[in-house]
């Protein structure tokens, strides 16, 4: 195994890598700076786009014309082409300490994404399904930060992670309705070491990994919730994690180069990369994109 940097474009909150399998291109944000990244598997080529507000999360569309991006004013249309970023739906407009957060794509098509208390302190937040036709629903509510949704290989189980409680939960999963019950415990995080769990992926023997951010470590569970493996990253604050490459096998992993709140700790030089880790010897899933 080798960890390396494959950009550093100092992200002040980056997050949501993202690999498209067929462009053979990698995404990431800034969620702070409102921006949406795009560079090749080398990390040579770079593209960016600015979206109006502080960015969650997103996903491309099966259209080709763009993506989908959470933003801190709710749902968005991302052309790629002309830059312009239409409001869908804000499902929080009423809620001003509140942003959208975290998302994933299931394998029909639909966009997850939850909205936290940007103090990270009160269940304020909540966890969304927008459909391909831009219905929205409510999954669960009483969230102070939504990270880590993703599904496991048989669409049989979504997993997703409220940051503070300590706990990454997982759902049973209806694929054919995109309905997520019963609720339940699939691990635990000791956040009494200063770390928590942030941005998942499942790979493809349906292990989850995670990012545990303010702590430097990347934990790999496996499906019954037990600990794995653990990764010791040269930061401390990683935010999420995203196989790719040509054969998915490259472990993409984002960072922040400033603590959103004054309790978090500083980083060395390298905080604000996007790293790659490769040779470990597992591999990823391609990532579905919006759209029916």
């Amino acid at each position: 195994m080798r960890i390396e940097v494959l950009i550093d474009v100092k992200t002040t909150l980056g997050e949501g890598p993202l690999w498209d399998a067929e462009q053979e291109r990698l995404y990431f944000i800034d969620s702070f700076d409102g921006r949406v990244f795009r560079t090749t598997v080398d990390g040579r080529e770079v593209r960016s786009w600015d979206v109006p507000a502080k960015i969650g999360s997103m996903a491309l569309r099966k259209d080709g014309q763009g993506a989908i991006v959470s933003l801190q004013t709710g749902f968005h249309a991302l052309d790629f082409k002309s830059g312009d970023c239409d409001l869908i739906v804000d499902p929080e407009a009423d809620k001003p300490t509140t942003r959208i957060n975290d998302g994933k794509v299931d394998r029909r098509g639909r966009f997850f994404a939850g909205s936290m208390d940007t103090k990270e302190e009160g269940p304020l937040g909540a966890l969304y399904r927008l459909d391909p036709d831009f219905t929205l629903t409510t999954i669960d509510t009483g969230i102070i930060c939504s990270n880590g949704p993703c599904f496991s290989p048989d669409d049989k189980t979504f997993y997703f992670a409220d940051t503070w409680t300590g706990e990454i939960w997982a759902y049973d999963y209806d694929i054919s309705t995109g309905a997520a019950t019963n609720r339940r415990t699939f691990t635990k995080v000791d956040t009494s070491k200063g770390g928590a769990a942030d941005g998942s992926t499942v790979d493809a023997e349906g292990f989850l990994w995670n990012a545990l951010v303010y702590d430097g470590r990347i934990v790999r569970y496996a499906p019954d919730g037990t600990v794995d493996r653990i990764i010791d990253m040269p930061v401390k604050k990683i935010t999420s994690v995203m196989f790719g490459g040509p054969n998915l096998d490259i472990l993409y992993v984002t960072s922040m180069a400033k603590p959103p709140l004054p309790r978090f700790p500083d980083d060395p030089v390298q905080r604000g990369s996007t790293f790659a880790i490769y040779d470990l010897g597992a591999k990823g899933l391609p990532e579905p994109r919006f759209g029916a």
